[in-house]
């Protein structure tokens, strides 16, 4: 796994390259989906959950027109840390979109091979595999990780 440093100048260095890299770079590592992780670099503290969200934050803010986060959206998931017992928001959003992801990676090759079947037929393959998931969701019991994430709230 790469190591990135945190320095107290705010600058982030990855020790596989030997040079400082910026958000953007690491939001390039997280396309090609290379693992890494961020540390300060007196402490060792882990800072990448810090760095992912000031990613996110940057990437809402640069472009209008890829917001992902309403305001409202924003707003409900704030109440959400508030509630006396938090949902386990973190496995639904995870799961969520693993399966948007993958239903648009879906959606490309069928759109490639767009004479095999018709889109009537597509459309139902979705929709059952959407069924399953929600009926899988719906049944898991909560992993240790939203356990642990009820615990921390």
């Amino acid at each position: 796994m790469r190591v990135i440093r945190k320095y107290a100048n705010r600058r982030l260095y990855d020790t596989q390259q030997s040079r400082y890299v910026t958000l953007e770079d690491l939001r390039h590592l997280i396309i090609e989906e290379a693992p890494f992780r961020v540390e300060d670099a007196k402490s060792g503290e882990d800072l990448t959950r810090t760095i992912l969200l000031s990613i996110i934050i940057e990437q809402e803010q640069s472009d209008n027109e890829a917001e992902v986060f309403s305001n409202d959206l924003l707003a409900q998931l704030i109440r959400v840390y508030d509630m006396s017992s938090p949902l386990p928001l973190a496995r639904y959003l995870e799961q969520g979109t693993q399966l948007m992801l993958e239903q648009q990676k879906r959606l490309q090759s069928q759109w490639q091979q767009a004479m095999r079947h018709t889109p009537m037929e597509f459309m139902r393959e979705l929709a059952e595999e959407n069924m399953r998931f929600w009926q899988n969701t719906l049944n898991q019991p909560p992993s240790t990780s939203d356990k642990d994430e009820d615990k921390s709230s």
